[in-house]
């Protein structure tokens, strides 16, 4: 008949030829590891959770308003602080709650990123599965606990371009010593700028 064609071959080959694959891959070593028994080793600089260093934050708010999924919940005063030698206290924001829902992160690292001030860290840690969806709203003391496991950062490479931080403190290291100081008329000496006459 037309489009149909016949079965060749020997019944039971397709089971002969699953079984041979089997046997084939049994006595090979398995890739797969089993999770919660063995510990995956994962790469230095990995993406867990992220972690606040509470001291480096000064409120700036960038981190909650580039959040795609607006996960992060910042709440603060001003407190004034006296400096020695200043005319008056200068203001300064004091953190009073800092939230990430991790149950609505995304992990993009947008927050990591824009901080300004180094306050946000990847920390490799990964293993904080919580049985309520309400427990994984951590506050800033949960968020600071997770900074013993942010790794340093890695060393700076002798032949690469230096950073901008060093750069910028060179420059303003050599700047005092490379300006000669102005030359002070000697107080016997003429100030003319006018033409002899």
């Amino acid at each position: 008949m037309g489009g149909m064609s016949e079965r060749s071959g020997v019944p039971g080959e397709g089971l002969v030829k699953g079984l041979a694959v089997t046997l084939k891959t049994m006595t090979r070593r398995s890739t797969t590891q089993q999770y919660p028994d063995v510990v995956p080793e994962l790469p230095p600089r990995s993406r867990g959770v992220i972690a606040l260093l509470e001291e480096n934050c000064t409120v700036c708010m960038l981190c909650a308003r580039e959040c795609p999924d607006w996960c992060i919940y910042i709440d603060s005063h001003k407190e004034e602080v006296a400096v020695p030698g200043a005319a008056r206290p200068r203001q300064r924001n004091v953190l009073d709650k800092f939230d990430i829902d991790f149950s609505l992160c995304m992990y993009c690292g947008i927050c990591i990123e824009v901080c300004p001030f180094d306050a946000l860290y990847w920390s490799p840690e990964f293993e904080y599965a919580e049985y309520d969806i309400k427990d994984l709203l951590h506050d800033k003391d949960h968020l600071g606990e997770w900074m013993v496991t942010v790794p340093p950062p890695p060393a700076h490479d002798p032949h690469g371009d230096p950073s901008k931080e060093e750069t910028t403190a060179a420059r303003k290291a050599a700047a005092p010593a490379a300006r000669p100081a102005p030359a002070r008329p000697e107080p016997g000496a003429e100030q003319g700028g006018g033409a002899p006459s």
